[in-house]
């Protein structure tokens, strides 16, 4: 890979949790990397969402990007391989999920859009979930329903909650993302 976006989620920002770890580690693994702070993220538009990272990125979204997307920003970077004009590299997403059924005010504009689960496999070379199995905001069957209709792979990380900040102030670092990065080259 040599260029890599990392998508934050829903109230939150490129200096939340471990995206600006992340970035500093794909960096020094010579990646080009792109960390945006996404449009109206209180109450986020996966339509306007796509449209920003369409009109936005200062590079190429192509076979050799990897996208890492975290929560809500894990559903933008399917949306991203679905109607990209050219193949994704790699999508890794950590806490992925399809629709709002646990009726999260912040998240009540975020499904705009339809997903076509045929084409977001096919507009991506390599798609990996990676899941906690106590994740307070996004169960695992959530998860599970996404990885069945994409056909991806999919990591069950046992106790890490949301992998975030609110879980533990370790989660200003995710060493766990990284060694998965590296062992499937990916960084």
């Amino acid at each position: 890979m040599k260029t890599a976006i990392i998508l934050h989620g829903t109230l939150g920002s490129p200096d939340g949790n471990w995206f600006q770890w992340l970035k500093k580690e794909l960096e020094l693994r010579g990646l080009t990397v792109w960390l945006p702070q996404l449009p109206h993220a209180e109450q986020p538009s996966l339509r306007e969402w796509q449209r920003f990272i369409k009109e936005q990125c200062p590079f190429p979204i192509n076979q050799e990007t990897l996208i890492v997307g975290h929560s809500s920003g894990s559903i933008l970077a399917l949306v991203l391989a679905e109607n990209n004009m050219e193949k994704i590299g790699a999508i890794v997403d950590v806490s992925v999920f399809h629709d709002n059924s646990l009726q999260w005010q912040p998240n009540d504009k975020l499904f705009d859009v339809q997903f076509d689960w045929a084409a977001i496999r096919q507009g991506v070379n390599e798609l990996l979930f990676i899941h906690s199995d106590n994740d307070p905001y996004v169960p695992l069957d959530q998860a599970q329903f996404v990885s069945t209709n994409t056909g991806a792979e999919m990591v069950v990380v046992p106790g890490e909650g949301h992998f975030n900040l609110e879980r533990s102030d370790g989660y200003k670092q995710f060493p766990k993302l990284l060694e998965i990065l590296e062992g499937r080259k990916l960084a």
